[in-house]
């Protein structure tokens, strides 16, 4: 269940003709409290990573490194405000500490998964992973009117072009190589699930590699179409009543797309399910203890389930999931980015375009 007083701010800031994404906070007060409450996760989280270091895959890493990228966002923007500061000098406190447990993480993915580490290195590098600096919405009407029955997406295949994509693989390709079956299965239309998740992955990985030649042209157009259909997975997932393991695809889409510049998922209704899902115990994310668990809102949908088969999943005994915490941070750091980003009221709208975006 959600905090009581995490209840009383989000009941207060989602009044009657607000949107449903995060509204636009007209004081630095009201900013200020929403930050606390995300940055305390956050910090639960970190300590989640710090006391489980020697056994965390890299999943989690991933997630805590693309959080490093987005509390220093938070850090640099909230110097000038004197309210703000105190926040922003607390992520970039969070951020330091990060930056030294991520590099002992890498010291023991080097002894337990060398390979994968090799093949995805890039995306552990300071700097990679890039934050958008203006906002757009996902257009409905780029929904899929079918899903594919016959998913073929595996998590072998996706690495297989992520690893191309990165120019990390045996052969010393270059990076931004792209081969016909790459091309056809990362924009194969009605994929679902996991699948579309990693199509938008790699779109967003050649984005961050600078890849702009061939397919490449293309990337914002198919980042949009995933996305569509990303926002209509967790609307469905939050008319289900967000039931379990559904959260874990639920989050990675908000992290996804949110790194992609898409501002309607950060949505408050969907920041105080994630926060009322951390284990406030062990700071993670992962299977709900039964007690805690809420009957669904509404009977799951019948159709294409959504699925995910990993093979490299961490899960520990007590119900902690490296995947999940993962997606949760880049989630929760990706509402506190956008909450420092965010322009204030009499600023206007924000646009409804998209750059590409750059470093922090």
């Amino acid at each position: 269940m959600a905090r009581p007083g995490l209840l009383a701010l989000l009941l207060l800031l989602a009044l009657p003709g607000q949107p449903s994404s995060l509204p636009q906070l007209d004081t630095s007060q009201g900013k200020a409290s929403m930050a606390d409450l995300i940055l305390s996760a956050l910090e639960r989280a970190t300590l989640f990573l710090q006391e489980r270091l020697p056994g965390v895959n890299l999943d989690a890493v991933v997630g805590f490194q693309v959080l490093e990228e987005q509390l220093r966002g938070v850090q640099d923007k909230w110097a000038p405000d004197p309210l703000l500061r105190p926040l922003g000098l607390r992520a970039g406190q969070l951020a330091a500490k990060l930056t030294a447990l991520l590099r002992q993480a890498v010291v023991y993915l080097q002894q337990t998964d060398p390979t994968y580490l090799r093949e995805f290195q890039p995306s552990l590098q300071p700097g990679f992973w890039k934050l958008p600096h203006s906002w757009t919405r996902t257009n409905a009407s780029l929904v899929y009117a079918w899903l594919d029955p016959h998913d073929s997406f595996s998590e072998d295949s996706s690495d297989l072009c992520l690893v191309q994509l990165l120019g990390t693989g045996t052969d010393h390709s270059q990076p931004c190589t792209l081969s016909d079956f790459c091309r056809a299965l990362m924009t194969k239309a009605g994929c679902s699930g996991y699948s579309l998740s990693h199509q938008l992955l790699f779109f967003l990985w050649a984005r961050m590699k600078g890849c702009t030649q061939s397919l490449f042209r293309q990337s914002q157009l198919y980042i949009g179409i995933f996305c569509a259909n990303m926002m209509a997975l967790n609307q469905r997932a939050q008319a289900a009543g967000y039931t379990y393991p559904t959260q874990d695809l639920f989050m990675e889409n908000i992290m996804f797309c949110g790194i992609a510049g898409f501002s309607d998922f950060y949505k408050l209704r969907w920041l105080e399910a994630i926060l009322s899902w951390q284990k406030q115990q062990e700071g993670c994310f992962g299977n709900p203890d039964t007690k805690d668990q809420e009957a669904p809102s509404a009977p799951p949908p019948p159709q294409h389930p959504l699925r995910r088969v990993r093979r490299r999943e961490k899960l520990f005994t007590d119900g902690c999931s490296c995947h999940s915490t993962a997606t949760a941070v880049g989630a929760l750091g990706g509402f506190l980015y956008f909450l420092a980003a965010h322009p204030l009221a009499n600023d206007g709208p924000h646009p409804a375009t998209l750059s590409p975006p750059s470093g922090r």
